[in-house]
């Protein structure tokens, strides 16, 4: 068949939910199009339904990957980061499209993405350090505390940065020991999307990531009332839904992550998200575990040790 005849194979984007790639249960797609109008693709819709499995999904996940040693997630973020250097092209593409980038401006930011599953693959097993410890205190005791994940994280993604935000968000979450529901960006849902494929194929086990796509205000509603979500990621919510989503998100007590100003939705995804990250969004959605030990009793010179 010659070249000219040939019908091209247009990519099916799906969800990704428990490791697995379902289109939405209610059947729904809709049009994604490029900074100029022009038609890319159709995606999912999730529905609510899509999000309560997303949540079930991430539950599941939520023991093997919290039990697993930082080490060891460190080596499974800094193998999604291989995976990632594998397809910068796609993504340089896809970031392109959505974003209305250069090629060169494009590839930068698919870089910087790379390079962000890095840096956070690089903390897994050094957070600790930072937000645990010994502690003093007056008398025979080991007073220790240690850092350990909140649960199941709802995370909306960032509007504008369709690759670079969205991993600076979904990294440090997992990174310490959380399972995430992401809503991907509702206008530029398809390097998320094109992510679950490179998550799927690296050594994250499914659950541990469930990425959505669809109206993020129809999708976070639930995710924000859910019993079973212990805290929320506002980044991707204008400021009339995230003070909607906050008043939901109290009835459980979740704990509830504000975006930084320079992490509004109306700012320049190229210049905010390749600023130095800092690690507020690692202690974000931890507990701290105090464990008083004593020591034994005290002799006359002063320690029975």
């Amino acid at each position: 068949m010659s070249e000219q005849n040939r019908l091209g194979v247009f990519k099916t984007y799906k969800l990704y939910v428990g490791g697995k790639f379902p289109r939405s249960e209610s059947g729904r797609v809709y049009e994604v199009t490029d900074s100029k109008g022009a038609w890319l693709a159709n995606v999912p819709q999730s529905s609510r339904k899509d999000a309560r499995d997303a949540v079930v999904a991430a539950r599941k996940a939520f023991g093997g990957w919290s039990g697993a040693t930082a080490y060891n997630r460190g080596q499974v973020l800094y193998r999604v980061a291989e995976m990632l250097e594998g397809r910068k092209e796609q993504f340089a593409r896809e970031v392109a499209a959505s974003e209305g980038l250069s090629k060169s401006k494009a590839a930068a930011v698919v870089d910087a993405a790379i390079d962000r599953w890095v840096w956070y693959a690089g903390w897994t097993d050094k957070i600790g350090q930072i937000s645990g410890g010994a502690n003093p205190v007056a008398g025979p005791f080991f007073n220790l505390s240690t850092p350990e994940p909140t649960g199941v994280v709802a995370v909306l993604a960032p509007q504008k940065s369709s690759l670079l935000g969205l991993v600076s968000v979904i990294a440090p979450v997992i990174a310490t020991g959380n399972t995430a529901v992401v809503i991907a960006s509702a206008d530029a849902p398809l390097p998320a999307l094109s992510l679950g494929e490179v998550l799927a194929t690296s050594d994250v086990p499914g659950g541990v990531v469930n990425i959505l796509s669809g109206a993020t205000a129809e999708l976070a509603a639930p995710l924000a009332a859910h019993q079973d979500v212990n805290a929320i990621d506002l980044t991707g919510a204008d400021a009339e839904l995230a003070k909607e989503l906050e008043i939901a998100a109290a009835d459980n007590l979740k704990r509830v992550l504000r975006p930084l100003p320079a992490e509004a939705d109306g700012s320049d995804p190229s210049t905010d998200w390749l600023a130095a990250p800092g690690t507020h969004r690692l202690t974000a959605f931890l507990e701290t575990k105090t464990v008083w030990h004593p020591t034994g009793a005290l002799g006359a010179s002063g320690s029975s040790y």
